[in-house]
């Protein structure tokens, strides 16, 4: 009887050990944007550059539409094409829940197809333009990053200011890869 909860303790102890390993432990979480509307926040969004990640390879175009839903959660729609932006079309729908109802800065995303719906990913919006026209979104663990424009294509001053604040918070702006987008 007694190795039954030994093994029991065990197994939930390496449980714990690898969703920890899996989530990580962020030491120095960016700061967040003191207030978002998300009314103002939703439609679509072009993303502009990224941190490479698996979800998105092979992928040019890649946009993001939010819709605020009734329900207080916000729907969430990423769509792309495979290879070039002849290519075909590709996307994947989930929801958004607010993490902090203080700032509407952080949420959390849970996307509707399997192995992503298991897992929700945090979403911070660590910068935004005043008129709802960029946004930057990371994470607490920093290994994520997208720069958002409102249009295709964003103003290269612009773009630039937003990497030399990336920058001075300790993003490593060299990662970023540009997304094509239509005009580019």
């Amino acid at each position: 009887m007694r190795w039954i909860y030994i093994r029991r303790a065990a197994a939930a102890t390496m449980v714990l050990g690898v969703s920890l390993l899996m989530t990580g432990c962020p030491t120095n979480p960016p700061e967040t944007v003191p207030l978002v509307d998300l009314q103002r926040y939703a439609g679509k969004w072009f993303e502009i550059a990224k941190y490479p990640v698996f979800f998105e390879k092979g992928l040019t175009g890649v946009t993001a539409e939010y819709t605020p839903l009734n329900n207080g959660t916000v729907q969430v729609i990423n769509r792309g094409f495979q290879g070039s932006l002849d290519g075909n079309a590709t996307s994947i729908q989930g929801t958004a829940t607010i993490s902090d109802a203080t700032t509407n800065a952080k949420l959390k995303v849970r996307f509707n197809t399997f192995p992503a719906n298991l897992f929700p990913a945090d979403y911070w919006i660590i910068d935004l333009d005043s008129d709802y026209q960029y946004a930057v979104v990371s994470n607490p663990r920093r290994n994520v990053l997208w720069i958002l424009n409102r249009t295709p294509q964003m103003d290269a001053g612009i773009y630039s200011d937003i990497l030399a604040s990336l920058s001075g918070k300790g993003f490593d702006v060299a990662r970023l890869e540009l997304m094509p987008q239509p005009g580019i």
